[in-house]
């Protein structure tokens, strides 16, 4: 077990030298600086994806995850939310910058801002947005924004994070892109993320349930959090992925 672990562990570090990421600053329409990081594909015409962190949280959350993207050929932006912290041994610039945490909804802004940016930036790109845990169900309420300009939704542990207990779901009766939803291996997680997924008239909707083992968010599919379960969760990102190459 051990040595397995450590040849996983220094297989990220592998993947992290050959996919450096670049630093990024964008702005959000209410002028809040907003920090990220681009971790560039082999052309910017290859789709996008954005990562939203949980709470608490900062954009190197993504720090082993992006480069698992970029090798699948995918860009990809990850973010610090103005609503995060220092997970990860990291600081949240978003968050230092205006000086507090600010509430869930109001970082919607910032991921509106990561979306224009990845739109801008791409040649034609499709875009994905994902999101773990409280940007889990902003990511539905993004795509309901904007629905000509996202292609998919991944939802990591997504729930009614907000003093609206409907809002996740009204917003997903909108969406009509494919998706992908997973969470914990705990009911009470899959069951909420099956209440919400079920609201959506996508065609193409997975809610992927681990057997082995789940943890909340996008940690899931970090080997330092999920041991014992990352691969199979991967598994089946990487299986939805496929349709968007």
């Amino acid at each position: 077990m051990f040595t397995t672990f450590r040849l996983l562990l220094i297989l990220v570090f592998l993947a992290l030298s050959l996919h450096a990421a670049e630093k990024v600053t964008l702005t959000a329409s209410d002028g809040v600086k907003v920090y990220g990081d681009f971790y560039p594909a082999a052309s910017k015409s290859n789709p996008y994806i954005l990562l939203f962190h949980q709470a608490g949280s900062n954009r190197a959350e993504y720090v082993p995850i992006a480069p698992r993207l970029v090798a699948l050929g995918f860009n990809c932006i990850a973010i610090d939310q103005r609503s995060g912290g220092s997970m990860w041994g990291q600081n949240n610039e978003t968050v230092k910058g205006i000086g507090h945490n600010s509430k869930y909804l109001e970082t919607l802004k910032d991921m509106e801002a990561a979306l224009a940016w990845a739109r801008s930036s791409s040649n034609n790109g499709k875009v994905l947005v994902w999101g773990s845990s409280y940007s889990a169900s902003l990511v539905f309420l993004l795509a309901a924004k904007h629905p000509d300009e996202i292609a998919a939704v991944l939802a990591f542990s997504p729930g009614e994070y907000f003093d609206n207990k409907h809002a996740v779901r009204d917003a997903a009766s909108k969406v009509s892109v494919p998706i992908f939803v997973t969470s914990a291996k705990d009911q009470e997680e899959i069951d909420e993320a099956k209440s919400i997924l079920a609201t959506s008239p996508a065609q193409k909707k997975i809610q992927f349930i681990p057997q082995t083992a789940g943890v909340h968010g996008s940690s899931t599919l970090r080997v330092d959090r999920n041991p014992t379960g990352e691969t199979e969760n991967w598994k089946a990102v990487e299986a939805f992925l496929s349709a968007f190459k």
